[in-house]
């Protein structure tokens, strides 16, 4: 399975559908396409490293978690990401994610800004081990 992410028309928000062969690919293709959704990332130079960490009790829980934080470092920093080196651990209790997203601030004349996301919800939300790969479904509030 090639990782990817695609989007499916939805009517007021933001679907996509992300396919990858490992937990840690899956998780990259979710968070470009959260970032896509906001920006052309074509223009993000990879300017900054950021890193962060995040826990979960399942990989449903796990994503949503990661994916969020994309969003608080949007908000709080107008920082935008177009990679990202991802380590996934399971441990007691659940899995921890690691992270070192490389990206820069948001420039409205050079990023061309598309829509703001506002929030990752739970509605149509999920993370599915198949038998060549993982895929993975987010709604985005927008």
């Amino acid at each position: 399975m090639e990782a990817s992410y695609q989007f499916i028309d939805h009517t007021a928000d933001v679907l996509f559908k992300a396919a990858a062969k490992t937990l840690p690919e899956l998780f990259e293709q979710c968070g470009l396409a959260v970032e896509e959704t906001q920006v052309d990332l074509s223009k993000v130079e990879q300017k900054k490293k950021t890193r962060f960490s995040v826990e979960g009790k399942d990989t449903e829980r796990l994503l949503f978690n990661f994916l969020d934080e994309l969003l608080f470092y949007k908000d709080a920093e107008q920082l935008l990401f177009n990679r990202f080196e991802i380590e996934i651990k399971e441990k007691e209790g659940g899995f921890k994610l690691h992270c070192i997203a490389h990206g820069e601030k948001l420039d409205v004349e050079k990023h061309h800004p598309k829509v703001d996301v506002k929030a990752i919800t739970m509605h149509l939300f999920k993370v599915e081990k198949k038998r060549n790969g993982w895929e993975a479904q987010v709604l985005i509030d927008i």
